[in-house]
C-alpha cells in the first residue's frame, strides 16, 4: 500500500517551561518536541514518517 495524498493536523503548544511540545491529532502516539518551533515541527514530520511503515505492515 502506498502513502499519498494523507493530509495530517499537526497540533503545537508552546510550554511554559520552554519550547513546543507538538502531536498529530488524527494518530495517537506521533508526537514530539523542540526547543523551537521549526525544531519541534521537523521533529514531528520524523516521527510521522517512521510510523507509516509500522502501520502499512498492520493494515497488508
Amino acid at each position: 500500500m502506498k502513502f499519498r495524498d494523507f493530509s495530517f493536523t499537526a497540533v503545537f503548544i508552546e510550554v511554559p517551561e520552554g519550547g513546543f511540545a507538538a502531536y498529530v491529532e488524527e494518530i495517537p502516539g506521533v508526537n514530539s518536541q523542540g526547543e523551537t518551533l521549526d525544531e519541534a515541527r521537523s521533529n514531528l514530520k520524523e516521527a510521522l514518517q517512521s510510523w507509516l511503515p509500522a502501520i502499512s505492515k498492520l493494515i497488508n
